[in-house]
């Protein structure tokens, strides 16, 4: 097994603080990089963040700001915003001996494009391994030392597998998987159905209401997956069902806090409340893909109407409603 005992983390935000706490938890040496230098100097001399309250960050985690910090590392996690995976990858291979791997931990489909974050990784990083990360997690949870367990996936599969070993924890368990599709579909679509049951709960549309948007919404993912190319046995794993079902169920997600506020009233502009909802920058590209192969998301289709000003957040669910009767399928 190949020996990754030094582990960088690209991205100080709240899911890239608490995989870095879990890492060095676990013995590994770590170095979390953020490109803001005055916060990441405060956060080296406080361990304190505001992103991850009440969580103390492990003296071991070295703390940089200078992405050149992270050219000893053996694999970099990539915990940046799905819309910088590009530039934060093609900034790493002016710094990282090739072959190092890199681990997507974003959710989502880069906008103009319209590609997948292991294609959008295979084009910045061409000589660099290339994993995806994800499943039901929140970064609370792992930062907590809960148990929680992801996927871990890559078309090489000896490198899924050796990196799933190095990089679980007493806490965090980590599946290798070689469907990377499988893998970033269920992320990614997730998130914008996440949006929808949020706004459903904002308009106190009840439980039941709720539980049909995840099981149709699951549905649709399916069809978006097989489509795709994704392996049904992933969909219906962590990184598809499980994951659809945390966020879709949760405040703590911020694609659900989002739909939450929309149905509540407040605009697709402030819903957010400045923190970041990767299905709103998702759902018109999951869309134009789901469109060029004929599959149907009604769902989805909502909450790209609404974000786009097409459908206030009632006239969508009552869109969904008046859908005409069919088998279920």
């Amino acid at each position: 097994m190949r020996e990754f005992a030094e582990i960088g983390v690209a991205g100080a935000g709240a899911w890239g603080l608490a995989l870095a706490q879990a890492l060095a938890a676990a013995g590994r040496r770590v170095t979390l990089w953020g490109r803001n230098e005055t916060a990441m100097l405060a956060l080296r001399e406080s361990r304190v963040s505001p992103r991850l309250t009440g969580v103390v960050l492990a003296r071991q985690i070295q703390v940089c700001a200078d992405l050149g910090a992270l050219a000893s590392c053996h694999a970099v996690l990539l915990v940046v915003p799905a819309q910088e995976i590009r530039a934060v990858a093609l900034a790493l291979t002016g710094v990282l001996p090739s072959r190092v791997p890199l681990i997507v931990c974003a959710k989502g489909i880069e906008r103009g494009t319209r590609l997948f974050l292991g294609e959008v990784l295979a084009q910045a990083a061409p000589g660099h391994g290339c994993a995806i990360l994800s499943g039901p997690s929140f970064a609370a949870d792992v930062a907590a030392g809960l148990p929680t367990a992801v996927t871990l996936a890559s078309a090489d599969e000896a490198l899924a597998r050796a990196l799933a070993l190095a990089l679980r924890t007493p806490c965090l368990r980590l599946y290798h998987s070689g469907d990377v599709r499988g893998v970033e579909i269920g992320g990614a679509a997730k998130n914008v159905l996440a949006i929808a049951c949020g706004v459903a709960a904002g308009l106190g549309l009840g439980a039941s209401a709720g539980a049909a948007l995840v099981a149709r919404g699951f549905a649709e993912l399916s069809r978006f997956g097989a489509a795709y190319g994704a392996k049904p046995q992933t969909l219906m794993g962590l990184s598809g069902l499980g994951d659809l079902v945390l966020t879709c169920s949760s405040a703590q997600s911020r694609n659900f806090a989002f739909g939450l506020a929309l149905g509540r009233g407040r605009g697709v502009a402030d819903a957010s409340d400045g923190k970041l909802a990767e299905g709103v920058f998702t759902a018109a590209a999951l869309l134009a893909l789901a469109r060029a192969r004929g599959v149907e998301m009604p769902i989805a289709a909502c909450v790209e109407a609404v974000l786009e000003g097409r459908l206030d957040a009632r006239d969508a669910a009552d869109a969904l409603l008046s859908r005409p009767a069919k088998a279920e399928i």
